[in-house]
């Protein structure tokens, strides 16, 4: 049965899901008429990506991680309208602070994993190297796997995610894991805190 802060939290979902979705919306729809078609295609990208939370909050009955909506709304912002609508990729350093927004972003979403799969079965006597360990683990590997799929589009399709070759991939994988560190380090020691009060 949904609590009252589930209900609460959905429709912080659904409010801010719906604020960005319009918001791309609107933007498609200037940009097409512009005959920027670029940037428009950017704007229909952003409603097809705010619409997945709000979808699944309309639709599905699953509770939310707030910390995983607000950094990939976070992460969605920052790619799409400010990275290529308006043109921050260019200032060089704007990349490197989006992959490390994500990197924070798939740390929460372990954290999430974590919380549903191991911490109901294990209770209070798993370590808190355990719990940091799995979410830096996880983190990791969804910043490796992007990396593959630039690498593939470069390879396959022709484009130029990995501009500047193997330092663009490191400098990428640096900032992804710093962002990844600071949320495992939080966890490990919010997991660590909880066990000594309850002990």
């Amino acid at each position: 049965m949904m609590t009252w802060g589930d209900k609460v939290k959905r429709k912080f979902v659904i409010a801010i899901s719906l604020a960005y979705t319009i918001f791309m919306a609107i933007l498609a729809v200037y940009f097409f008429n512009g005959g920027e078609k670029e940037n428009g295609w950017v704007g229909i990208g952003g409603v097809i990506c705010g619409a997945i939370p709000l979808a699944l909050s309309l639709f599905t009955k699953l509770k939310f991680h707030l910390p995983i909506v607000i950094s990939y709304i976070i992460f969605l912002f920052g790619s799409q309208y400010l990275g290529s609508i308006r043109g921050w990729y260019g200032l060089g350093w704007w990349d490197t602070f989006i992959h490390f927004i994500s990197g924070g972003m798939l740390a929460f979403v372990a954290v999430a994993l974590y919380e549903r799969l191991i911490y109901r079965s294990a209770g209070d006597a798993i370590s808190p190297w355990v719990v940091f360990l799995f979410v830096l683990g996880i983190g990791a590997l969804g910043g490796v796997l992007w990396e593959f799929y630039e690498f593939t589009g470069d390879q396959f399709f022709h484009m130029t995610m990995q501009g500047g070759g193997n330092f663009d991939t490191m400098t990428d994988l640096l900032a992804g894991m710093l962002g990844t560190l600071i949320v495992a380090s939080y966890s490990g020691i919010r997991t660590k805190m909880k066990q000594k009060q309850e002990s």
